[in-house]
């Protein structure tokens, strides 16, 4: 039995000390899951040489050049089921975006969550953001002139754009905004959208001119300033994208340290031959330029020293346009929410490779994304991510139950060699080296693994993980209920015993800080409970350091995972509550019934009587 214990203390400190490390190096911050955070002044950015596959180009304009004040420009709106805001005629940019499907908070009349924001160039009355708030974040698009031709020929960043067709951008209903450059080109930019997060944009080149007109269209996505990132190894925020089938990643504190490229500033160059996208990616929001399937074109991650802006570019080849002909380049620009079944759904069509892995599954993604999967399948069922994540918590302990099955065998068996294994202390004395060795044949002989006991235990650690990275960055768990006080399974648990638990008018500490995790959520001190209970299915051990480090290892884990979302405890506590049942079970039924009651019974210090000598009752 010691060594059976020893086993399982050796299973728990691993564990233990893994959740130590998480929670001293790798727990986040407990910021806002916006995509902005911090005021920002108005900078401009010099031009940034620009190079296209095969041909050396001028740079795109100026990202932040002001359209003329004297020429208001206008703005045309945007509505969907999904989002709302609408495209600036300064520059033919989508920069105000709101995803209304999400709110900030779940406070009753929080405002819908912003993904895109103007900048001071394009801002105007009619939205109302806060720039203490909010930092400019929007998508542009335009065209770099060829060799001989003049940049004021082509439209940028600043060029007033008309609207040619069209009224409101929805869904079935693409609106066409159009430029002449009074040289006889006229270049149009047709915006359509979908239901959820997609816009197809088109832009074309028409040639009415008496001379060839060669030109090239990019798309940007520009971001001034670093935006708030929860800066932990746990979640990646910054540049995401996909380049022939390799996923790209990249946080903004490398971006801003990239080795400086030829007529291109800071900035790593990626020449697509195939599929791939490109774009910045926030904890459930993201934004991303993704060429037709099949195109091909140059991938362009860049970081402007001066301004402070952060690019994702998309730029297609230079093409020459003859004569009464036109050119088109089609694109897509994904602007939303990271909803797994979304964009699994954009893999299909229009086709983009491996947008899916946009969501940051982790070193163990080959357990999160089938966890993820079978918790999204359980929800549908059920309705209640609460409820899932416990149905989950039964489909992973079933199938792992061979192994526990075995352990638990084991366990009992170790138990019927308790009295071999005193004979052999007995005969042995103190020649701890003599014990060992035929303690080590007797199991052998007897065909018992002592190790049998810690393998489920470490089982855990990685399921542990993957679901840990299934709640912590899903936004299927986003401010998911489950029922009466536990209204956000991503967040941690915010009951608290400081107002005994809502009964007191008293407030408590923020959610996610240590001195909250520390004054006993409720789900906290369940879980503690759970794990002491499952202790108790052993008898205390003998050594008094392994019975110390025993009656303390449950409270000190409840006083540790009361910070760690809800969601993650629950599960904790329905493991416990299984293993408890499956233990016990099995065991009983080969002769081994463990006495619970006695082990409780046994490991509550009785008080000493007056007259007891020390060592008394031993």
């Amino acid at each position: 039995m010691e060594d059976n214990n020893r086993n399982l203390i050796l299973a728990t400190v691993l564990s233990f000390l893994v959740i130590l490390v998480w929670y001293t190096v790798f727990a986040p911050e407990p910021v806002s899951d916006q995509p902005s955070g911090q005021p920002l002044t108005e900078q401009v950015v010099g031009d940034q040489p620009l190079a296209t596959p095969g041909t050396a180009t001028t740079a795109p304009a100026d990202l932040a050049a002001e359209p003329d004040a004297a020429e208001p420009a206008g703005r045309v709106a945007i509505q969907s089921p999904a989002l709302s805001g609408s495209i600036s005629l300064a520059g033919g940019r989508i920069d105000d975006l709101l995803l209304t499907r999400y709110q900030e908070t779940r406070d009753e009349g929080s405002p819908d969550v912003r993904l895109l924001t103007p900048s001071s160039a394009t801002a105007d009355d009619s939205i109302p953001v806060d720039s203490a708030q909010y930092k400019p974040y929007y998508a542009v698009y335009g065209w770099t002139p060829g060799p001989g031709i003049d940049a004021s020929l082509v439209p940028n960043p600043a060029t007033v754009w008309t609207l040619e067709t069209g009224e409101t951008l929805a869904p079935g209903q693409p609106v066409t905004l159009a430029w002449d450059n009074g040289a006889g080109q006229i270049f149009r930019r047709t915006f359509a959208m979908d239901d959820n997060y997609l816009f197809t944009v088109g832009q074309s080149l028409q040639n009415n001119g008496d001379a060839a007109f060669s030109a090239a269209p990019y798309g940007i996505i520009a971001r001034h300033g670093r935006p708030d990132t929860q800066n932990n190894f746990i979640l990646h925020e910054g540049v995401v994208g996909m380049v022939d089938g390799t996923l790209v990643e990249m946080n903004y504190g490398d971006v801003a340290e990239l080795d400086p490229v030829e007529r291109e500033g800071r900035a790593e160059v990626y020449n697509v031959t195939g599929n791939g996208w490109i774009g910045f990616t926030d904890k459930y929001w993201m934004s991303a330029l993704a060429p037709a399937p099949g195109q091909a074109f140059t991938a362009v991650v860049k970081y402007a020293d001066g301004a402070d802006i952060y690019q994702t570019e998309a730029r297609f080849p230079m093409q020459t346009v003859q004569p009464g002909t036109q050119l088109s380049a089609d694109s897509y620009l994904f602007a939303g929410a990271k909803v797994w079944e979304v964009i699994r759904g954009y893999e299909e069509t229009p086709g983009i490779e491996g947008f899916v892995d946009s969501i940051d599954w982790g070193w163990f993604y080959f357990l999160t994304k089938p966890i993820f999967q079978l918790l999204h399948w359980l929800h549908g069922i059920i309705g209640n991510m609460g409820w899932a994540i416990i149905a989950l918590t039964f489909v992973l302990k079933t199938l792992v139950f061979p192994l526990a099955r075995k352990s638990y065998i084991s366990m009992a068996k170790m138990k019927e060699l308790q009295p071999q294994m005193e004979e052999i202390k007995t005969r042995t004395g103190d020649d701890r080296m003599k014990f060992q060795k035929e303690v080590m044949e007797l199991y052998k002989r007897e065909k018992v693994n002592p190790a049998a006991g810690c393998l489920p235990i470490l089982l855990q650690i990685p399921i542990f993980f993957s679901l840990y990275k299934v709640i912590f960055v899903t936004i299927e768990l986003r401010h998911a209920p489950w029922f009466g006080w536990i209204q956000d399974l991503s967040a941690p648990d915010p009951s608290s015993l400081l107002n005994l638990y809502g009964l007191l008018p008293y407030g408590v500490p923020a959610q996610g800080t240590l001195l909250h995790s520390i004054t006993l959520p409720a789900l906290a001190i369940a879980l503690g409970i759970s794990m002491w209970m499952q202790q108790r299915l052993n008898p205390a051990p003998t050594d008094a350091a392994q019975k110390m480090i025993f009656a303390w290892m449950p409270w000190i884990f409840m006083f540790m995972l009361g910070g760690f979302a809800s969601g993650l405890v629950l599960y904790w506590i329905t493991n416990n509550v299984i293993t408890i049942l499956q233990q016990y079970t099995i065991m009983s039924m080969h002769g081994h019934r463990p006495d619970l009651f006695g082990n409780i019974k046994s490991s509550i210090p009785k008080r000493k009587r007056a007259g007891d000598k020390p060592g008394a009752g031993k």
